[in-house]
C-alpha cells in the first residue's frame, strides 16, 4: 500500500486531539483525512459510507463507546484497520480492543512518537510490540488472543525486571 493515498478516518470527541492529528498526518503526503467524526454512532455511519483504509479511534466516546462502535465496524467496514487512540492504558483494556481483531493501541500521551509507526505497521499487516505503550497487531481474531496472552506476560515480566533493578 506504500505511495497510495491511504484514506484515513478520525474519530475523538475532543476537538483539539482532532486537530493535533491532522497535524501529525499531514507530515506524511499519502495520508489523507477523509472525514472526522466525534462521537461512535458517527463513527459506525462515516466507516460504512466511507470505507477508510485505517480508522483512528479513541475508546471514550460519547453516544456509543469506541469498543463497542468497533465492534459493528468490523461487520459494515471488515477491510478497514482500526487503530485505537486512547488515554487508557491497562492492559485488560488495550487486549480487550485488540481481541475484536483491531490492528493497534497508541497511548495518546505517546502519539506523537508512536502514532504514524503504528499506521504503518497496520498497513502493512506487520506486528509492531516494541513497547508496552504501543501494540499494533493486525491478526484475525481468533489468533490474537492466543498471542496477545503470551506478549502481555512478557511485557508483564519486563516491566517487574525493570522496576526490580530500579527499585
Amino acid at each position: 500500500m506504500r505511495n497510495a493515498i491511504v484514506h484515513i478516518l478520525v474519530v475523538d470527541d475532543y476537538e483539539p486531539f482532532r486537530r493535533f492529528l491532522h497535524l501529525k498526518l499531514q507530515s506524511r503526503p499519502e495520508l489523507q483525512i477523509v472525514s472526522e467524526a466525534s462521537d461512535g454512532l458517527q463513527a459506525v455511519q462515516k466507516a460504512e459510507e466511507l470505507q477508510p483504509d485505517v480508522i483512528l479511534l479513541d475508546i471514550s466516546l460519547p453516544k456509543l463507546n469506541g469498543i463497542e462502535a468497533a465492534r459493528q465496524i468490523r461487520k459494515s467496514a471488515p477491510q478497514s484497520r482500526i487503530i485505537f487512540v486512547s488515554q487508557e492504558s491497562s492492559p485488560d483494556l488495550v487486549q480487550e480492543a485488540l481481541s475484536l481483531g483491531n490492528c493497534g493501541y497508541v497511548v495518546k500521551s505517546k502519539a506523537d512518537r508512536d502514532l504514524l509507526a503504528s499506521v504503518d505497521a497496520a498497513l502493512e499487516s506487520r506486528e509492531l510490540l516494541g513497547r508496552s505503550d504501543l501494540l499494533t497487531r493486525c491478526t484475525p481474531p481468533s489468533a490474537v488472543m492466543r498471542l496477545q496472552t503470551n506478549q502481555f506476560h512478557a511485557l508483564g515480566r519486563t516491566t517487574r525486571l525493570r522496576n526490580h533493578k530500579s527499585g
